[in-house]
C-alpha cells in the first residue's frame, strides 16, 4: 500500500506540473525541485526536535515503567483491550503506554503523546510475527492516533485570539463534535476490516462512560466565558504535563527507582528511536512537497468548487479546504492555510470558523505513519492507511455540517 500510494504522490504530481507547464507555467518544475530539497530539510529539522522530546519523554517514561505505573494502567483496562486487540497479552506495557498516549492527545500534549506512543508502537512490535508487516493492534492504534480525539484545542483557541477574534473558543463545540466523529468513523472502520465485536458489553460500557464523560466535560465548558475557557484549557494542559512528571519521580521515589539512571536508559532508547525515523520522513515529506508544489491540489480545489456551483449547494465551505486537504500530510501547511484564511475571510467568518474546526477534527495522517510505522521498520501498512484516510473524511464532513448547523 505505501509503495503504491507514494508512487502515486509523484506520478499526480508529474501530471498536474504537466498542465501548469503546457498553460505557459514554466517555473513549475522549478519549484518541484526546490520543493525536493525544502523537505529534505525539513526533514532534519524535525528530527533535530524529535531527538530532544523523545529523549526527555521517554527517559521520565522508563521511571514510569520501573515503578510499575504502566503495568497498573495496563490491568486496569485489560478487559477493553482484550477486545479491540485481541491478539495483545492482558497486562502487557503496550496497554498502559496506548492509554497514556490517547490521554495526552486528548489534552493537546503533543510533545508527550508522540514519545509515549512510539514507545507503545514498538511494544506492539515485539509482539508482531511479520515485522515488516503491520499487526491489527499496531492499525488500530495508529488509526485512532490520526483520528486525533482532542478534547482541549488550546493552540486553535490561540491562534483564534492572535487573529482578534471577539471570542477565540466559539469553535470548541464544533470541533469537540467533529473530531469524535472522525475517531468513531476510524474506530468502525478498522472494527470492520478486523471483524472486532463492538457490540460487546465491555466495549460499550467503555465507549459510552468516554461519551458520557466527554459530553459532561464539553456541556461544562460550555458554559464559560471565552476567558474561562483560556485559563482553564492552559492551567490543565500544563498542570497535567507537570503533574504526570512529578508523579512518575515521586511513586518512582517510593518504589526505590534508581531515578537518574532509569532515565538515562530510557533516554538512550529515545535517541536509537529518533535516529531511525529519517529516511521514513524524508520519502515521506519530499512526496508531499512535490505533490503541493506541483499544484494538484489547487486543482482538485477549483474541481470541488464546480461541482459545488453545478449541485447547487452553497459553495462557502470551499474557501476553507485547503486546510483539510493539507492536513494529512503537513501539520505547518495546514495552520498556514488557516491563518491565510482568517487573515484574508476574517477570522469570524464562515470560512475561517470552518478552517479552525477542521484543523482540531483530524491530524496529518501521513506525518503520523512515516513516524509510527518508520520508527519499526514496518513497510506494509495494510488497511491503515485506508481507515485513516477515512477517518480524516469524516472528520471534514463532520466539520461542515457542524459549521453550518453553528454559524449558519
Amino acid at each position: 500500500m505505501l509503495n503504491r500510494l507514494w508512487l502515486a504522490f509523484f506520478v499526480a504530481a508529474a501530471g498536474a506540473a504537466l498542465v501548469r507547464w503546457l498553460g505557459g507555467e514554466p517555473q513549475v518544475f522549478a519549484a518541484m525541485v526546490a520543493a525536493l530539497f525544502d523537505m529534505a530539510r525539513l526533514s532534519v529539522e524535525i528530527m533535530v526536535l524529535l531527538f530532544g522530546t523523545l529523549t526527555l519523554w521517554l527517559g521520565f517514561l522508563r521511571i514510569a515503567e520501573q515503578a510499575g505505573l504502566v503495568e497498573r494502567l495496563a490491568r486496569l483496562l485489560g478487559p477493553l483491550f482484550a477486545r479491540l486487540m485481541p491478539e495483545v497479552p492482558r497486562g502487557h506495557p503496550a496497554i498502559g503506554l496506548i492509554t497514556l498516549n490517547f490521554a495526552a492527545n486528548g489534552l493537546g500534549l503533543d510533545n508527550a503523546a508522540t514519545p509515549i506512543g512510539l514507545r507503545a508502537m514498538r511494544e506492539l512490535q515485539t509482539l508482531n510475527p511479520t515485522p515488516e508487516r503491520a499487526s491489527n493492534a499496531q492499525i488500530l492504534f495508529l488509526v485512532l492516533n490520526a483520528s486525533s480525539l482532542t478534547v482541549l484545542p488550546v493552540t486553535i483557541f490561540m491562534y483564534r485570539a492572535q487573529q482578534g477574534a471577539s471570542d477565540p473558543t466559539l469553535v470548541f463545540l464544533p470541533i469537540l463534535l467533529a473530531t469524535c466523529a472522525s475517531t468513531l468513523t476510524g474506530l468502525l472502520a478498522v472494527a470492520c476490516c478486523q471483524r472486532l465485536r463492538l457490540h460487546d458489553p465491555v466495549v460499550l460500557l467503555w465507549l459510552g462512560g468516554a461519551a458520557l464523560v466527554l459530553g459532561g466535560f464539553g456541556g461544562l465548558l460550555a458554559g464559560l466565558s471565552s476567558a474561562a475557557i483560556n485559563a482553564l484549557s492552559s492551567l490543565m494542559g500544563n498542570l497535567a504535563l507537570f503533574g504526570i512528571i512529578m508523579a512518575f519521580l515521586l511513586i518512582g521515589a517510593w518504589k526505590k527507582v534508581p531515578l537518574y539512571e532509569s532515565f538515562i536508559d530510557g533516554a538512550r532508547q529515545g535517541f536509537d528511536i529518533a535516529r531511525d525515523l529519517l529516511p521514513y520522513l524524508v520519502a515521506m515529506l519530499c512526496a508531499v512537497g512535490v505533490l503541493r508544489a506541483s499544484g494538484a491540489l489547487d486543482f482538485l480545489l477549483n474541481g470541488i468548487r464546480w461541482l459545488a456551483h453545478a449541485g447547487g449547494l452553497d459553495a462557502r465551505f470551499v474557501d476553507a479546504l485547503p486546510t483539510a486537504l493539507v492536513k494529512p500530510f503537513s501539520g505547518s501547511a495546514a495552520r498556514a492555510m488557516m491563518l491565510d484564511t482568517m487573515s484574508h475571510f476574517g477570522v469570524d467568518s464562515f470560512p475561517a470558523l470552518l478552517a479552525a474546526t477542521m484543523q482540531g477534527s483530524t491530524e496529518t495522517t501521513f506525518y503520523v505513519l512515516a513516524v509510527y510505522f518508520g520508527a519499526v521498520g514496518i513497510r506494509r501498512a495494510r488497511h491503515a492507511v485506508g481507515c485513516a484516510l477515512l477517518a480524516d473524511l469524516a472528520g471534514v464532513l463532520a466539520s461542515i455540517g457542524v459549521c453550518y448547523w453553528f454559524f449558519g
